[in-house]
Protein backbone atom coordinates (compact mmCIF):
# COMPACT_ATOMS: atom_id res chain seq x y z
CA UNK A 1 0.00 0.00 0.00
CA UNK A 2 1.46 3.14 -0.93
CA UNK A 3 1.36 5.93 1.63
CA UNK A 4 2.84 8.61 -1.38
CA UNK A 5 -0.54 11.54 -1.09
CA UNK A 6 -1.58 13.25 -4.42
CA UNK A 7 -3.18 16.77 -5.01
CA UNK A 8 -6.15 14.74 -5.65
CA UNK A 9 -5.92 13.53 -1.93
CA UNK A 10 -7.57 14.66 0.66
CA UNK A 11 -5.21 15.37 3.68
CA UNK A 12 -6.05 12.63 6.64
CA UNK A 13 -4.08 14.56 9.00
CA UNK A 14 -5.96 15.46 12.20
CA UNK A 15 -8.73 14.06 10.97
CA UNK A 16 -10.88 11.08 12.89
CA UNK A 17 -11.46 7.77 11.90
CA UNK A 18 -13.66 5.29 13.63
CA UNK A 19 -13.38 2.32 12.32
CA UNK A 20 -14.57 -1.60 13.07
CA UNK A 21 -13.04 -4.67 12.76
CA UNK A 22 -9.49 -3.38 13.50
CA UNK A 23 -7.59 -5.35 15.46
CA UNK A 24 -6.82 -7.51 12.80
CA UNK A 25 -6.80 -8.11 8.43
CA UNK A 26 -7.72 -5.63 6.63
CA UNK A 27 -9.20 -3.36 9.63
CA UNK A 28 -5.57 -3.55 10.82
CA UNK A 29 -3.78 -2.69 8.28
CA UNK A 30 -6.03 0.29 7.32
CA UNK A 31 -5.71 1.75 11.11
CA UNK A 32 -1.78 1.79 10.71
CA UNK A 33 -2.13 3.40 7.08
CA UNK A 34 -4.49 5.95 8.69
CA UNK A 35 -1.88 6.59 11.90
CA UNK A 36 1.34 6.64 9.02
CA UNK A 37 -1.17 9.69 7.95
CA UNK A 38 -1.64 11.11 11.41
CA UNK A 39 -5.43 10.75 11.29
CA UNK A 40 -7.14 10.18 14.94
CA UNK A 41 -8.48 6.69 15.45
CA UNK A 42 -11.82 5.58 17.12
CA UNK A 43 -11.31 1.71 17.69
CA UNK A 44 -14.66 -0.09 18.11
CA UNK A 45 -13.17 -3.74 19.47
CA UNK A 46 -14.79 -6.87 20.92
CA UNK A 47 -11.90 -7.92 23.15
CA UNK A 48 -10.65 -5.31 25.66
CA UNK A 49 -6.78 -6.64 25.74
CA UNK A 50 -6.30 -6.81 22.28
CA UNK A 51 -7.63 -3.35 21.50
CA UNK A 52 -4.68 -2.15 24.03
CA UNK A 53 -2.03 -3.90 21.94
CA UNK A 54 -2.81 -2.23 18.43
CA UNK A 55 -3.15 1.13 20.01
CA UNK A 56 0.19 0.68 21.78
CA UNK A 57 1.32 -0.50 17.95
CA UNK A 58 0.07 1.95 16.16
CA UNK A 59 1.03 4.88 18.46
CA UNK A 60 5.00 3.20 18.27
CA UNK A 61 4.63 3.69 14.75
CA UNK A 62 3.50 7.31 14.11
CA UNK A 63 5.98 10.12 13.83
CA UNK A 64 3.64 13.12 15.63
CA UNK A 65 1.29 12.32 18.67
CA UNK A 66 -1.94 11.11 17.62
CA UNK A 67 -5.07 10.64 19.71
CA UNK A 68 -6.30 7.05 19.68
CA UNK A 69 -9.68 6.36 21.65
CA UNK A 70 -10.78 2.20 22.22
CA UNK A 71 -14.51 1.55 22.48
CA UNK A 72 -15.63 -2.02 23.19
CA UNK A 73 -18.50 -3.77 22.10
CA UNK A 74 -20.17 -6.80 21.05
CA UNK A 75 -21.33 -5.58 17.39
CA UNK A 76 -23.84 -9.03 17.67
CA UNK A 77 -25.50 -7.26 20.15
CA UNK A 78 -27.89 -3.73 19.38
CA UNK A 79 -27.96 -3.65 22.79
CA UNK A 80 -23.83 -2.99 23.10
CA UNK A 81 -24.29 -0.97 19.74
CA UNK A 82 -25.95 1.47 21.57
CA UNK A 83 -24.12 1.78 24.29
CA UNK A 84 -20.98 2.47 22.52
CA UNK A 85 -22.46 4.91 20.57
CA UNK A 86 -23.53 6.82 23.10
CA UNK A 87 -19.87 6.24 24.52
CA UNK A 88 -18.76 7.94 21.03
CA UNK A 89 -20.74 10.77 20.92
CA UNK A 90 -20.19 11.93 24.70
CA UNK A 91 -16.09 11.83 23.66
CA UNK A 92 -16.25 12.50 20.25
CA UNK A 93 -17.06 16.10 18.92
CA UNK A 94 -16.35 14.93 15.37
CA UNK A 95 -16.32 12.12 13.64
CA UNK A 96 -14.82 12.22 9.88
CA UNK A 97 -14.55 8.75 8.22
CA UNK A 98 -16.65 6.11 9.38
CA UNK A 99 -15.30 2.67 8.67
CA UNK A 100 -17.84 0.22 8.85
CA UNK A 101 -15.43 -3.16 8.61
CA UNK A 102 -15.86 -5.82 11.28
CA UNK A 103 -17.67 -8.74 9.95
CA UNK A 104 -17.67 -12.24 10.34
CA UNK A 105 -19.25 -16.18 8.84
CA UNK A 106 -21.30 -18.32 11.15
CA UNK A 107 -20.82 -21.91 10.82
CA UNK A 108 -23.67 -22.94 12.40
CA UNK A 109 -26.95 -21.41 13.13
CA UNK A 110 -26.51 -18.93 16.30
CA UNK A 111 -29.22 -15.76 17.57
CA UNK A 112 -28.19 -12.60 18.83
CA UNK A 113 -29.01 -11.88 22.28
CA UNK A 114 -32.47 -10.11 20.34
CA UNK A 115 -32.73 -13.05 18.16
CA UNK A 116 -31.60 -12.27 14.82
CA UNK A 117 -29.32 -14.38 13.13
CA UNK A 118 -25.42 -13.88 13.93
CA UNK A 119 -23.74 -13.73 10.51
CA UNK A 120 -26.45 -11.18 9.57
CA UNK A 121 -27.07 -9.42 12.77
CA UNK A 122 -22.64 -8.81 12.68
CA UNK A 123 -22.34 -8.07 9.37
CA UNK A 124 -25.53 -5.95 8.13
CA UNK A 125 -27.42 -4.65 10.94
CA UNK A 126 -24.48 -3.85 12.84
CA UNK A 127 -22.92 -1.17 10.43
CA UNK A 128 -26.69 -0.44 9.57
CA UNK A 129 -27.68 0.60 13.31
CA UNK A 130 -24.02 2.20 14.34
CA UNK A 131 -24.34 3.98 11.24
CA UNK A 132 -27.83 5.86 11.64
CA UNK A 133 -26.82 6.38 15.52
CA UNK A 134 -23.68 8.10 14.27
CA UNK A 135 -25.39 10.04 11.73
CA UNK A 136 -26.11 13.42 13.01
CA UNK A 137 -22.24 13.76 14.01
CA UNK A 138 -21.16 12.75 10.69
CA UNK A 139 -23.23 15.78 9.58
CA UNK A 140 -21.22 17.78 11.55
CA UNK A 141 -18.14 17.04 9.12
CA UNK A 142 -17.55 19.74 6.38
CA UNK A 143 -16.94 16.93 4.66
CA UNK A 144 -17.88 13.25 6.53
CA UNK A 145 -17.67 9.96 4.44
CA UNK A 146 -18.28 6.22 5.51
CA UNK A 147 -16.81 3.56 3.84
CA UNK A 148 -18.42 -0.12 3.72
CA UNK A 149 -16.28 -3.68 3.35
CA UNK A 150 -18.33 -5.73 0.99
CA UNK A 151 -17.17 -8.62 -1.18
CA UNK A 152 -17.39 -9.99 -4.33
CA UNK A 153 -18.72 -12.74 -2.50
CA UNK A 154 -22.13 -11.21 -3.18
CA UNK A 155 -22.11 -12.59 -6.87
CA UNK A 156 -22.94 -15.31 -5.36
CA UNK A 157 -26.57 -14.69 -4.78
CA UNK A 158 -28.58 -14.74 -7.98
CA UNK A 159 -32.25 -14.45 -7.19
CA UNK A 160 -33.63 -11.57 -4.40
CA UNK A 161 -33.25 -12.03 -0.63
CA UNK A 162 -36.03 -14.52 0.31
CA UNK A 163 -38.08 -11.95 3.07
CA UNK A 164 -40.14 -14.63 3.96
CA UNK A 165 -37.49 -16.85 5.27
CA UNK A 166 -35.27 -13.40 6.99
CA UNK A 167 -33.42 -14.97 9.90
CA UNK A 168 -32.01 -17.82 7.12
CA UNK A 169 -32.12 -20.82 9.31
CA UNK A 170 -33.35 -23.05 6.52
CA UNK A 171 -29.39 -22.53 5.15
CA UNK A 172 -28.12 -24.16 8.14
CA UNK A 173 -29.64 -27.82 8.28
CA UNK A 174 -29.02 -30.99 6.35
CA UNK A 175 -27.91 -30.55 2.45
CA UNK A 176 -28.89 -26.79 3.01
CA UNK A 177 -25.98 -26.79 4.91
CA UNK A 178 -23.57 -29.29 3.06
CA UNK A 179 -24.34 -27.01 -0.16
CA UNK A 180 -22.57 -24.12 1.21
CA UNK A 181 -25.56 -22.93 3.32
CA UNK A 182 -23.44 -20.39 5.32
CA UNK A 183 -21.23 -19.27 3.21
CA UNK A 184 -24.71 -18.29 1.04
CA UNK A 185 -25.96 -16.09 4.43
CA UNK A 186 -22.42 -14.49 4.17
CA UNK A 187 -23.06 -13.84 0.69
CA UNK A 188 -26.58 -12.39 1.42
CA UNK A 189 -24.58 -10.23 3.95
CA UNK A 190 -22.13 -8.59 1.26
CA UNK A 191 -24.84 -7.70 -0.96
CA UNK A 192 -26.89 -6.05 1.82
CA UNK A 193 -23.07 -3.88 2.45
CA UNK A 194 -23.61 -2.79 -1.21
CA UNK A 195 -27.85 -2.25 -1.58
CA UNK A 196 -27.14 -0.57 2.22
CA UNK A 197 -24.62 2.18 0.71
CA UNK A 198 -26.35 2.65 -2.37
CA UNK A 199 -29.89 3.58 -0.35
CA UNK A 200 -27.88 5.12 2.39
CA UNK A 201 -26.33 7.54 -0.01
CA UNK A 202 -29.61 8.02 -1.84
CA UNK A 203 -31.21 9.34 1.55
CA UNK A 204 -28.53 11.46 1.73
CA UNK A 205 -27.98 13.54 -1.08
CA UNK A 206 -26.95 17.31 -0.54
CA UNK A 207 -26.04 16.72 2.59
CA UNK A 208 -21.94 16.68 3.72
CA UNK A 209 -21.61 12.81 4.05
CA UNK A 210 -20.39 10.56 0.83
CA UNK A 211 -21.04 6.75 1.12
CA UNK A 212 -18.70 4.00 -0.62
CA UNK A 213 -18.47 0.83 -0.38
CA UNK A 214 -15.69 -1.59 -1.33
CA UNK A 215 -14.43 -5.40 -2.47
CA UNK A 216 -11.01 -6.28 -0.73
CA UNK A 217 -10.58 -9.33 -2.64
CA UNK A 218 -9.03 -12.54 -1.72
CA UNK A 219 -7.35 -11.54 1.95
CA UNK A 220 -5.16 -13.78 3.52
CA UNK A 221 -6.49 -12.58 7.22
CA UNK A 222 -7.74 -14.70 10.44
CA UNK A 223 -11.16 -14.58 9.01
CA UNK A 224 -13.52 -17.99 9.96
CA UNK A 225 -11.30 -19.44 12.27
CA UNK A 226 -14.10 -19.85 14.75
CA UNK A 227 -15.32 -22.20 12.81
CA UNK A 228 -13.85 -25.40 13.74
CA UNK A 229 -10.81 -27.49 12.16
CA UNK A 230 -12.82 -27.94 8.70
CA UNK A 231 -13.11 -24.28 8.11
CA UNK A 232 -9.17 -23.52 9.43
CA UNK A 233 -7.75 -25.94 7.07
CA UNK A 234 -9.99 -24.83 4.14
CA UNK A 235 -8.87 -21.14 4.56
CA UNK A 236 -5.39 -22.14 5.29
CA UNK A 237 -5.76 -23.38 1.58
CA UNK A 238 -7.20 -20.37 0.40
CA UNK A 239 -4.68 -18.09 2.04
CA UNK A 240 -2.21 -19.44 -0.16
CA UNK A 241 -3.46 -17.67 -3.51
CA UNK A 242 -4.41 -14.87 -1.37
CA UNK A 243 -3.24 -11.02 -0.65
CA UNK A 244 -1.72 -9.18 2.11
CA UNK A 245 -4.29 -7.66 4.57
CA UNK A 246 -2.23 -4.15 3.47
CA UNK A 247 -3.33 -4.74 -0.22
CA UNK A 248 -6.39 -5.68 0.92
CA UNK A 249 -6.78 -2.42 2.87
CA UNK A 250 -5.42 -0.33 0.03
CA UNK A 251 -8.72 0.45 -1.63
CA UNK A 252 -10.24 1.16 1.88
CA UNK A 253 -7.72 3.79 2.63
CA UNK A 254 -8.12 5.14 -1.07
CA UNK A 255 -11.20 5.77 -0.60
CA UNK A 256 -10.95 7.83 2.41
CA UNK A 257 -8.35 10.14 1.47
CA UNK A 258 -9.83 11.03 -2.21
CA UNK A 259 -10.33 14.37 -2.22
CA UNK A 260 -13.50 14.09 -3.96
CA UNK A 261 -15.81 11.68 -4.71
CA UNK A 262 -19.05 13.05 -4.50
CA UNK A 263 -20.27 12.23 -7.65
CA UNK A 264 -19.52 8.06 -6.47
CA UNK A 265 -21.50 8.11 -3.66
CA UNK A 266 -23.09 4.84 -3.51
CA UNK A 267 -20.66 3.34 -5.30
CA UNK A 268 -19.27 0.24 -5.13
CA UNK A 269 -15.53 -0.08 -6.01
CA UNK A 270 -12.45 -2.49 -6.19
CA UNK A 271 -8.68 -2.63 -6.96
CA UNK A 272 -9.23 1.86 -6.51
CA UNK A 273 -11.63 2.11 -9.60
CA UNK A 274 -15.51 1.89 -9.52
CA UNK A 275 -16.92 -1.14 -10.38
CA UNK A 276 -20.09 -2.48 -11.32
CA UNK A 277 -21.81 -5.07 -8.77
CA UNK A 278 -24.28 -7.78 -10.09
CA UNK A 279 -27.83 -6.22 -11.04
CA UNK A 280 -29.28 -7.60 -8.51
CA UNK A 281 -27.53 -5.16 -6.26
CA UNK A 282 -28.13 -2.30 -8.25
CA UNK A 283 -31.85 -3.00 -7.04
CA UNK A 284 -33.10 0.08 -6.17
CA UNK A 285 -36.60 -1.16 -4.55
CA UNK A 286 -34.56 -4.51 -3.49
CA UNK A 287 -32.75 -1.64 -1.78
CA UNK A 288 -35.64 0.06 0.16
CA UNK A 289 -37.10 -3.41 1.22
CA UNK A 290 -34.44 -4.15 2.58
CA UNK A 291 -34.03 -0.45 4.40
CA UNK A 292 -37.51 -1.10 5.88
CA UNK A 293 -37.17 -4.62 6.82
CA UNK A 294 -33.60 -3.51 8.93
CA UNK A 295 -35.41 -0.62 10.50
CA UNK A 296 -38.39 -3.31 11.49
CA UNK A 297 -35.17 -5.77 12.67
CA UNK A 298 -33.72 -2.52 14.69
CA UNK A 299 -36.32 -1.60 16.74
Amino acid sequence: MTDKLTKKEWNLQDKYVLITGATSGIGLAAAKAFARRNANLGIIARNQRKAEEISTLLRMQTKKPIKIDLFIADLSSQKSIRKVAAQILESCPRIDVLVNNAGALFDSFQKSEEGVEMTWAVNHLAPFLLTSLLLDRLKESESARIINTASHGHKMIKGGFEFEHGNGEHLYGGMKKVLGGPTIRYAQTKLANILFTAELARRLEGSSITVYCFDPGLVATNFNQNNGMMAKATMAVMNLFSRTPEKGADTLVWLAELKDTSNQSGKYFADRQQKAPTALATDKELARKLWNMSEEQIL
